[in-house]
């Protein structure tokens, strides 16, 4: 991974990771200070009480995600 890439890995019912620089802004247009954060993860199953970003509660609350992505090409079959 180069130092300007981002990297975004969905965790088995869990966060989605992010790595690298990016910006991430909430519906307003406020920009998150994320100075000395390389990585974080951001919530996916709504029960994070430190939205956007993910606390572990997903584990205890028994989040399942739904089945993984597949790709545009197999899904239109």
């Amino acid at each position: 991974m180069s130092e300007n890439e981002v990297k975004i890995t969905v965790r088995p019912n869990g966060p989605f990771r992010v790595e690298g620089p990016c910006k991430l802004v909430d519906a307003d247009g406020k920009e998150w200070d994320l100075t000395g954060k390389p990585a974080f993860s951001l919530c996916r199953c709504g029960g994070s009480t430190n939205k956007p970003f993910c606390d572990g509660t997903h584990s205890k609350i028994g989040f399942q995600a739904a089945e993984a992505a597949v790709a545009a090409a197999d899904a239109q079959k």
